[in-house]
């Protein structure tokens, strides 16, 4: 039996997972992978497995999985009944860290507790990531388990970087700029140098574009600038959520048509972004298919939105040698690469128009000033790396 590291990002009423063979040097691809979803009370769920080569391995309803806790009973079972694996440590992706998290941390019950303090600052995201921590406390306590951080990668970022211009006294009680999609841009600083070797150590902007969309400015492969603030709505436009918004029209929605927290939630998280301005899809494939002007004008300024963050990240890191785009619409939307490209000509940028449709990993042609890549993100990679040094680190026993 292989000793594997088992990865899980859990929202509301999904759980993604991933299994990596633990060994020395974990592998980029994980032996298992997949995800249940449809987790409700009262509800039936479905499992959608996949094997090393991304091919379908299973899927099948499970009925009466209505929560958590009935979901990882499941899987920890399935795991253990396909692929002759025992897992002997999880990673969890957990959203915020806050100020206190600026690495991966081995968790325990007091740990667990001080992320539980953070829900407020992630309320449509952490308690799910914690629900799954506590569940193998209950089932398997001896387990080592590891959280990694979204916030953690944009702690190197300077003080006045992390800054609102509010009271001392709101920003004492951790209201600051944190950033957000941290393990993508992580992976993706680890592996910029197989592709621009030591121009990787530049000043290097990476657009993540996808349902949840976000950039950052790095340099020597750090975070210096985001796009992204206090929480996940901030900056560019997304699938559903609005981006950066004048919060005076928050003022007005809440003067002029009464809306409570909870619509406002709703309508800035679920009703807005692409959703919200075509009135068709939060699908970036079916508004670039789509004829329809609401569509074509979703496209554009989701393009433009991404123009004017690229133009203020380079102002703070003082010009661009790289962009890098990642995520869904990242890889594999060709005409919003394309379109930004166009918009950053005045920094530089040239691009390839057959690489870019062909797909290529670089996509600036050869005289252009900026390199251009598209690469894949892989975060649960980053997540089991993180949780296998720790889990050696601190329990060596957990290989034997």
């Amino acid at each position: 039996m292989t000793d594997a590291l088992l990865v899980l990002n859990a929202g509301s009423s999904s759980i993604k997972f991933a299994l990596f063979a633990f060994n020395s040097e974990i592998g980029r691809k994980p032996v298992l992978s997949g995800q249940i979803e449809g987790i409700a009370a009262g509800g039936d769920a479905s499992l959608d497995a996949r094997d090393a080569a991304g091919a379908a391995l299973e899927q099948h309803q499970l009925a009466g999985c209505g929560n958590h806790h009935q979901a990882i009973e499941f899987l920890l079972r399935w795991i253990d009944e396909h692929g002759g694996m025992r897992v002997v440590g999880v990673g969890h992706r957990v959203v915020h860290g806050g100020e206190k998290f600026s690495a991966p941390v081995r968790l325990d019950r007091q740990t667990l507790e001080q992320l539980a303090d953070f829900v407020p600052l992630a309320p449509l995201h952490q308690p799910h990531n914690l629900d799954p921590i506590r569940v193998l406390m209950e089932l398997q306590p001896q387990l080592p388990q590891v959280a990694c951080f979204d916030t953690a990668f944009h702690r190197s970022q300077q003080p006045l970087a992390q800054l609102f211009a509010l009271p001392r006294r709101i920003t004492a009680e951790g209201v600051r700029r944190y950033g957000f999609h941290g393990l993508s841009y992580e992976y993706i600083a680890q592996v910029l140098p197989e592709q621009l070797g030591e121009a990787a150590e530049g000043r290097v902007i990476v657009a993540h574009l996808g349902n949840g969309a976000s950039m950052c400015a790095m340099q020597g492969r750090r975070s210096v600038a985001s796009s992204m603030g206090f929480t996940a709505l901030d900056g560019l436009m997304m699938g559903t959520r609005c981006g950066n918004l004048d919060p005076g029209v928050l003022l007005y929605l809440l003067d002029r048509h009464g809306m409570d927290s909870k619509q406002l939630t709703q309508l800035l998280y679920q009703q807005s972004g692409l959703l919200g301005v075509s009135g068709i899809s939060r699908d970036m494939r079916e508004l670039l298919a789509s004829d329809l002007a609401e569509a074509k004008e979703a496209v554009a300024l989701f393009c433009y939105r991404i123009q004017r963050e690229l133009g203020s990240l380079a102002a703070t890191i003082g010009g661009i040698d790289a962009l890098v785009f990642t995520g869904g619409i990242g890889e594999h939307a060709a005409p919003v690469r394309a379109k930004v490209c166009e918009t950053a000509a005045w920094l530089g940028v040239q691009l390839d128009a057959a690489a870019n449709s062909a797909g290529a990993s670089r996509v600036s042609t050869a005289g252009s000033r900026v390199a251009v890549l598209v690469l894949p993100t892989n975060e649960e990679w980053i997540i089991a790396r993180h949780a296998a040094r720790l889990i050696a680190a601190s329990s060596p026993e957990a290989r034997s």
